[in-house]
């Protein structure tokens, strides 16, 4: 297995300080991107009022869907029944799991926001909020993964636990690169 995992088992207050407190701040600095990302996307955000009602969603889940799968790999290492092994037919099956909840969820909210549109009379299609939903949401699911991996397995190599890095960090830049995504691929499909 990867370590000790003695090691990583502490409830020492300032061993997580320590620890995280550096991290949070840099996490900090990169949340500020989503929110001028978010500025300078209100024109799109007004002239297609959907987009903006997309938004909290497509960010919360891709983070979720991360956290999702932290949490499994975090558990399965301290637990020792897991190393990164690329054969390990239950990793690949978390992974298939967190990117078919993806699907059924940006799925979901393409139609969700479609339908509300219906009622309010916005002009965007089914099949463009699906496009946008489902392109970037997959996109923004498989950052997850990745992240997801290298977060949980650098926090144990370097003997730090993945309990206290997983989720800030996931959670963090999949929030962020999945508002630059999403943003992204409106204006392709929308401009």
């Amino acid at each position: 297995m990867f370590g000790d995992s003695e090691s990583l088992g502490t409830w020492d207050a300032r061993t997580i300080v320590t620890n995280m407190f550096p991290l949070l701040v840099v996490l900090c600095t990169i949340v500020l991107w989503a929110g001028i990302t978010l500025e300078e996307a209100e024109h799109l955000l007004n002239e297609f009022g959907l987009l903006a009602v997309m938004v909290p969603t497509m960010v919360g889940a891709g983070g979720n869907l991360g956290t999702i799968l932290s949490s499994r790999l975090t558990t399965r290492l301290h637990l020792g029944t897991t190393e990164l092994d690329f054969h390990d037919r239950i990793l690949w099956a978390n992974v298939a799991a967190v990117l078919a909840l993806a699907v059924t969820i940006f799925t979901t909210l393409a139609v969700g926001a479609w339908a509300i549109g219906r009622v309010i009379g916005a002009s965007l299609s089914l099949s463009a909020l699906l496009t946008i939903s489902i392109v970037s949401g997959m996109s923004v699911a498989v950052l997850a993964v990745l992240f997801s991996f290298a977060t949980t397995y650098g926090s144990y190599r370097l003997g730090i636990d993945p309990d206290d890095t997983t989720i800030p960090v996931v959670t963090n830049v999949v929030d962020v690169f999945g508002m630059v995504i999403f943003l992204g691929v409106s204006r392709l499909v929308l401009l």
